[in-house]
């Protein structure tokens, strides 16, 4: 009944740009914290960016002044604009919220399916 759906993650070149989306769809009554994490084999999930309901950003401290996260609240909708990539960005990007839904009214956690970020040579 809520799901999150991530879009925009491709092949980019070192030094490239890419953007993120992650929309909530489905029967979405409220939608506060939305942050992006990544993941790539071996490691932990790590949280690269978040953003409240109100605005207050905040990111890990490797893509601080190259990655911008930025909210729609009217879509449902977060962004991660990526620039100055390299090789250590490379990772699988997954959008987590917490989201009240419009059928039962409680707040549940959410994680989309994740969206690949892959560096080309």
């Amino acid at each position: 009944q809520v799901q999150l759906v991530e879009s925009g993650g491709g092949l980019v070149q070192p030094g490239g740009s890419l953007k993120l989306s992650c929309a909530a769809q489905g029967r979405v009554a409220d939608v506060y914290d939305m942050r992006w994490y990544r993941q790539t084999p071996g490691k932990s999930r790590e949280l690269v960016a978040g953003i409240s309901n109100s605005g207050y950003t905040n990111y890990t401290d490797s893509v601080k002044g190259r990655f911008t996260i930025s909210r729609d609240n009217a879509k449902n909708t977060i962004y991660l604009q990526m620039t100055r990539v390299t090789p250590e960005d490379a990772a699988i990007y997954h959008c987590y919220s917490l989201i009240r839904s419009s059928v039962t009214y409680t707040i549940a956690h959410y994680w989309g399916q994740g969206t690949q970020v892959i560096l080309s040579s």
